[in-house]
């Protein structure tokens, strides 16, 4: 499954945040698609991974929980998303 992690940092963890970055990995049984780093006061990072479960997400979370509020999203891909809404439409139609 595809899921979207949302980071916002905490006040003042910045310098902390990047040391950490430059040696962490992605836990086992987290497989990352994408990863962004935002310039914005709001948002810090948006990170697209894919897993079998959300069970290895906790790490991540128990990880970077002191710097980060961290949000966890089912995602699909625009392709697949479109796909099913022509397949509701057309069974709707039908």
């Amino acid at each position: 499954m595809l899921l979207a992690l949302v980071m916002r940092a905490q006040p003042g963890t910045l310098s902390e945040r990047y040391a950490r970055r430059l040696h962490w990995q992605y836990p086992e049984g987290v497989s990352l698609v994408a990863e962004y780093w935002l310039h914005s006061t709001d948002l810090s990072v948006f990170a697209v991974v894919e897993a079998e479960s959300t069970e290895p997400l906790a790490a991540i979370r128990m990880e970077w929980d002191d710097v980060f509020e961290i949000d966890v999203f089912p995602v699909v891909k625009a392709e697949e998303g479109l796909e099913r809404l022509r397949r509701t439409m057309s069974s709707e139609q039908g």
